[in-house]
């Protein structure tokens, strides 16, 4: 039996990764500053700092996932 048609899938899955980031750019930008301000200078990034953030970024691409199928 061949994995083929696993990596088949996952590398459709990933071609069409672009597409959705753009569709929830303003979520992922959101999250990226986030991210960005909790790790400025010395500090360290702690655990769901930026949880509401990554929250409405997975929440985006599953809209836009199910959209685009």
């Amino acid at each position: 039996m061949s994995g083929r048609g696993v990596w088949l899938r996952a590398r459709a899955r990933l071609r069409r990764f672009p597409a959705l980031l753009a569709d929830c750019r303003e979520q992922a930008s959101a999250y990226g500053r986030c991210v960005a301000a909790a790790s400025a200078g010395s500090s360290e990034l702690r655990r769901d700092v930026c949880l509401r953030e990554f929250q409405a970024l997975q929440e985006c691409f599953a809209r836009a996932a199910a959209a685009n199928k």
